[in-house]
Formats: C-alpha cells, structure tokens, sequence
C-alpha cells in the first residue's frame, strides 16, 4: 500500500504548470512552480518543517515545548502543521495587513495567535518582530524561530525546491522569478540553481514600500523607501539574513494595484486560484520581457492559495473601495456609484452654524448644501466655518445664511467627468449632481480623482 506516514510526508514535488493567457506576449516558456499543492497550501510548509527539524536535532526545541513565530501568514500554517504532528503548542504574531482568512486558519489549526500593528517601525514593541522576541523571553520552554534570519529557512529550498525545479526542466531553466520576503526561497533556490548552470539568471519580485530593489543596486539602506503596502507575503522593511544579494541579478518592482488585479485575472484567465504574491510575480514578469529570447524557459514560484484572499482580491468592493478595479468611469454618475444609496446631507438657511458643524462631524464631511425652501441658494465648507469660530465663538449660534457661499454647481447625472473636473476649483469645493428621480447627491475632489486613479 502506498501511502504518507503522517501529513508532512506530502511535502513537497509539487508541479510545474505552463501559463498560458497572461504570459502570451513573452517569447518564452514561462512555467509555474505551483506550490499550493504543499498541505498547508504555501511554499512556507518546506522551509517550517526544515526549522523545527533543525531545532529539535540542535535540542533548541526540547519535547512539549512552545514554537513562537512572526508570520505573514502562511509560515504560521506550516509551522502550525509541525506543531499538531510533532506534539508542540503553537503562537503566531502576525500584522494586521493580513487577510482575516489567515487568522482563521491559524485558530483552526489550533494556534494562539496576536495580531499587532503594520504601521510601526521593527524596532517599536508594538511591531510583530518585536512581540514574537519578547513572548519568547518571557514562556518557558519556548523556541523562536525568526525565519528571517534562521538558515535552515534558505536550506530548505536548496535541498527540495532547486532540485525539484532543476529536475522537472530536465536542466533547461534558464531563469527563476519569486517574489521575495523572508529570502529563503530566492536564496535556496537561486544557489542551487546557478551552482547547477551559473547562467541561470535569479530574479526577485519587490513591492513598492519595500527596501529590497534600492539596497540590490546601491547597498543604501534607504528607510525613506519604507512605507505601508497592501501586497502580502513580499517585500520588507529590514534586510533579513536569508537574502543573499549575491545571487540574485536583479529585482522589479511591481505596485500594489497591478498586483490586485493580476491575482484576479490569473483566477479567472488561468484557473489558478492563487494569493496575492502571485498576481505580483506575473506582473514582474511582463515587466522583464526585455531580458527574455525564444529559447528562455522562465520558472516562476507562486506561493500561496486563493483561499486566504476571498475578502481582499477576490472582493470587487474591497478592489473597487481602493481604486483597482478598472471600471469605466465616462460619467457624473460613475463618479458616486459607490456610495449612491447615502442621502445627501444639507442645512436649512435659517439653521444655525452649531449644526451645520455638528452634520460634517457626523458624516464626516466637509462641504454642504445650503437650501431653503425654493431649493439650493448657497454652500459651507468647514474651512470657512472653522476660521469664522476661532474668529468668535458666539457665531455658532448664528444662522448659517450669514456664511454661505455661493451654491454648488449643478450637473446632469450624464455629464461627462471631464466637464465636472472643470467646475472644481480653489474656490468651488463641489459639484451637485441631479439624479433625475428628485433626488441630488455631490461630487467632491475626492470622488473625482478616486474615479480617474
């Protein structure tokens, strides 16, 4: 009978599949190292059951013992998979960037898991990095496995995942694309890879927010590159031991929008079902087409499944709420489709400016109608209302006619956005849009620079 002795012993082998839609304009073979057929569904599962193997045989991990880590993610799940079968608790420290989907699965797994803040540097006692040392200092018996800086993370890949890849392309690879993060993956496989044929060249997908491109060309540790980003499981802050520079020839930087959207057409123009890091990768490589020829055969890595992203990428409002669905937006209605259904907020003329103060704070606003009983006959912004208050706080009570400003232009609901754009400017905030059904709503700035990103 052929069968595994326990989960762990399905990792890894997994396939190579040939992309064949998105990768149509390149001159070359491009396959996919489709790493989702691992257990926990990530490459992670590899280099997680490398470092608690590693650990136990250094007797840094002792029987009964608790495996702390900071993760994205997806190292959590293998490590949680080496937890239950190997008999030892598991805690994930992981960023609040991360898709709930990955929390859950933790918790299913049986880990104990503190979710910490993305917007604060690695050295604050907040930031995941810092939370996982010190719930390592402070639980007996406990084992921190930092897989940024532990080597058996780059072991891995140079003993499975090289091999695999060198043995599957029957030596003919002639490049290898991953998106980087912890580095193990690029570094393990890269070495084995060029220590096989020293002409294969070693590409690494970056995010912008991300230090990896800028320190590769210059060695400038460059923390004015560092910023918040919505693309997982790629890029950093800080420049983990596990990526040798040496070995790889180059990165490429792809923005957090085109890899949304890249994630989504692999789903629906490949089939593959895959994370965010992998919409990335392919962006990246249409972006090296130029150092491709006929006879290339392009091995690109994709990490993760699907599954952990289904209110992220695979949600159009979550896609639309940050700009990267792309929508046609021709039309003064295509600018407030999102937010249609909300009434339009106005104050009477006779109201005092308390409460049209009082109304912006409530819907968080800065611009309102003025009307009366004939219709629109002015506007108010805050600006206005603030300098008049600090000015003399008694004029809260006074009526908001005394303030308003001429009143907001108004515009059919077919108006083309390039003719509402023309009507904003210093001195005009917003424009009215007639619905045609009796109803009004307003266009702002905002609306029209988040419909034209």
């Amino acid at each position: 009978m052929e069968y595994a002795k326990n989960i762990l012993e399905t990792i890894g082998n997994t396939p190579l599949v040939k992309i064949n839609t998105l990768t149509a304009e390149l001159p070359c073979l491009v396959l996919a190292k489709y790493e989702t057929f691992n257990p926990g569904n990530s490459v992670k599962d590899r280099m997680a059951v490398q470092m608690i193997e590693d650990a136990e045989a250094s007797g840094i991990l002792k029987p009964g013992g608790t495996i702390i880590e900071g993760t994205s993610g997806n190292t959590g799940m293998g490590l949680a998979l080496g937890a239950v079968v190997k008999g030892y608790k598991m805690i994930c420290v992981i960023s609040d960037k991360q898709s709930k989907e990955k929390v859950d699965i933790l918790k299913a797994m049986g880990s104990e898991v503190y979710v910490c803040p993305t917007d604060v540097s690695p050295e604050d006692p907040r930031s995941y990095y810092s939370t996982a040392r010190r719930l390592a200092k402070e639980i007996p018996n406990s084992w921190y496995v930092n897989q940024y800086d532990n080597p058996s993370n780059t072991k891995a890949h140079y003993k499975s995942t090289g091999p695999e890849i060198w043995k599957q392309t029957d030596g003919k690879v002639t490049h290898f694309v991953v998106g980087v993060g912890t580095g193990g993956t690029i570094s393990g496989v890269g070495g084995y890879l060029k220590e096989q044929n020293p002409a294969v060249k070693v590409w690494g997908i970056d995010t912008y927010g991300s230090v990896f491109k800028k320190y590769h060309e210059t060695g400038i540790f460059d923390e004015n590159e560092i910023y918040p980003y919505i693309t997982e499981g790629i890029g950093e802050d800080i420049l983990p031991k596990n990526v040798n520079f040496d070995i790889i020839d180059g990165f490429t930087k792809v923005t957090d929008k085109d890899a949304a959207i890249y994630t989504q057409r692999l789903a629906k123009e490949e089939g593959m079902f895959l994370g965010n890091s992998a919409g990335a990768a392919v962006k990246g490589l249409l972006q090296l087409k130029e150092h491709f020829s006929e006879d290339d055969v392009v091995v690109v890595l994709f990490h993760d499944h699907g599954s952990r992203y289904v209110a992220k990428m695979f949600n159009d409002d979550w896609m639309r709420n940050r700009g990267f669905l792309e929508d046609e937006v021709t039309k003064a209605i295509d600018l407030i489709k999102d937010h249609l259904e909300l009434p339009l907020v106005t104050v009477k003329t006779e109201e005092l400016v308390m409460h049209a103060v009082e109304r912006m704070k409530q819907n968080n606003i800065s611009q309102i109608p003025v009307e009366d009983a004939n219709g629109f006959v002015g506007s108010v912004d805050d600006t206005t209302l603030f300098r008049a208050i600090l000015e003399d706080s008694s004029v809260s009570a006074t009526p908001i006619k005394e303030f308003m400003q001429p009143p907001f232009p108004l515009v059919d609901r077919n108006t083309a956005v390039e003719e509402v754009a023309k009507l904003i400017n210093r001195e005009v905030q917003a424009v009215l849009v007639d619905l045609g059904d009796g109803r009004h709503h307003i266009i702002t700035k905002y609306d029209i620079i988040s419909g034209l990103h």
